[in-house]
């Protein structure tokens, strides 16, 4: 084995770790054997967790132009005239994170504006949204566009095209984006878990990413939920998580169909995670697992607009509700604008259902989200928005419990933190310093990160 030295464990120190065939072995002072890391001193948490993220689509994010920090049409125009400066004439230049706030409703008219020569697709902020420009639609090149595309007067395609993601990848081509920089996106900031919630997930996507997993290009442990079937592999490359059930406000679905999910989920052994984002997502929901009952490992994903009378219901249900606080931060100022004051107390809660008994677990909803779990745990204990603005300051939580949203397991997220002790998985992150100190920043902590016993990442 190989030793962690002078390290934090459990507010003691200092202490040396022993790790073997992927667990903590030893813990104790001043151990025999080969130094693979002195934490000098930092505190050794068991590695993050976060529960509710894309793999796929945050990769092609981070090889994407990016308007996280875009505010006004002047600043988008010059992103895209910039991609396209140093993309090749027929390369496809896609963009995520778009919002109206930054120039209003873009159809393909609007971005011919910006970009008329090459194919341009740009996502909304949300992920339910893609606008092409006349180039891109013409590079498609089908009559038969999904009805979810909008029409303008003449009854000719607009360029918006809503819930189409495996339509569009068919006719543009799937070319996997590559996993390597995210991969060490997730290990700088101390995640060695994560669990991928896309509904789109089959077994081509699921091959993908595992085998990302097992050549390190991907160094975390792996959890996939999938809409439909899925086999989990024998190695174990990932494992096997809920059934998704991906909610519209505009179109929910007949309830008899939502019951039929469910069924579908718990003939298949396996639990149900629920995209509930509005306040009517979560109702038709709930209504679902009260008639067919709910069971442990069920779901609510978001938790976006939860009213307080629907909480005792949660807590009633045994579901877990898998949130992401870092949309206080990042996209707080548009809920104060857009959202109504009578419901913005019911954004992203925490500690009023921590308190209630309903389990709470964290994470990023990358690429919707910020993928750095720290910034989301500043978020839920100073609920302030971009600008600074307080929102709903009744749901902060202290830091420790915040760091907690990340430390539940794969098979209990929100229950009982993951500890470090003899036995355990020899999945870590080391800190640079004492975790009271950490706690007090909470900004960019990691020393470095473990998996399975091995460096994924050192400062």
């Amino acid at each position: 084995g190989v030793l962690i030295r002078n390290a934090e464990v459990a507010g003691h120190g200092p202490s040396d770790l022993r790790l073997a065939n992927g667990q903590i072995v030893e813990i104790g002072r001043a151990l025999a054997g080969d130094t693979l890391l002195d934490a000098q001193g930092g505190a050794v948490i068991p590695g993050m967790i976060d529960h509710h993220l894309h793999l796929l689509a945050t990769a092609a994010q981070i090889d994407s132009v990016q308007f996280d920090a875009i505010v006004d049409g002047d600043g988008l125009t010059r992103a895209l005239h910039g991609a396209a400066a140093t993309r090749a004439p027929d390369e496809w230049i896609r963009a995520t994170g778009y919002h109206e706030r930054m120039a209003g409703p873009l159809d393909r008219h609007a971005l011919d504006r910006i970009v008329p020569d090459r194919p341009l697709r740009i996502q909304h902020q949300t992920g339910g949204l893609w606008m092409l420009n006349s180039a891109a639609l013409a590079r498609i090149g089908v009559q038969d566009w999904p009805d979810t595309m909008e029409r303008d007067a003449d009854g000719a395609p607009n360029g918006r095209l809503f819930r189409a993601d495996a339509w569009l990848r068919a006719r543009i081509g799937a070319t996997p984006p590559p996993l390597a920089p995210l991969g060490r996106r997730l290990a700088r900031h101390g995640i060695t878990g994560v669990t991928d919630a896309s509904v789109t997930n089959d077994a081509a996507s699921a091959a993908l990413l595992a085998d990302a997993v097992r050549d390190g290009t991907l160094p975390v442990r792996l959890m996939l939920m999938s809409g439909g079937a899925l086999a989990a592999p024998e190695d174990g490359a990932f494992l096997l998580g809920p059934v998704k059930i991906l909610l519209d406000d505009d179109r929910l679905p007949p309830f008899e169909e939502v019951l039929a999910k469910i069924a579908d989920a718990r003939r298949w052994g396996r639990a149900v995670a629920a995209h509930c984002v509005t306040a009517g997502e979560l109702a038709l929901m709930l209504a679902a697992f009260e008639a067919a009952g709910s069971r442990p490992g069920d779901r609510i994903e978001h938790g976006g607009v939860i009213p307080a009378d629907a909480i005792p219901v949660l807590r009633a249900l045994r579901l877990t509700v898998v949130t992401q606080s870092g949309f206080i931060d990042t996209r707080g100022d548009r809920y104060r604008a857009l959202v109504d004051p009578a419901e913005q107390e019911d954004l992203y809660r925490c500690a009023s259902l921590i308190a209630a008994g309903v389990p709470v677990a964290g994470s990023s909803d990358a690429p919707y989200g910020d993928l750095d779990p720290w910034r989301a745990m500043r978020a839920a204990v100073a609920r302030r928005t971009a600008q600074g603005h307080p929102l709903v300051t009744g749901e902060r939580v202290d830091a420790e419990t915040a760091l907690r949203l990340y430390l539940g397991s794969f098979a209990d997220p929100g229950g009982a933190p993951r500890t470090i002790a003899v036995g355990q998985p020899a999945d870590l992150c080391v800190l640079k310093a004492p975790l009271t100190d950490c706690l007090d920043a909470l900004s960019d902590p990691v020393a470095a990160t473990l998996v399975d016993g091995k460096l994924t990442y050192r400062a």
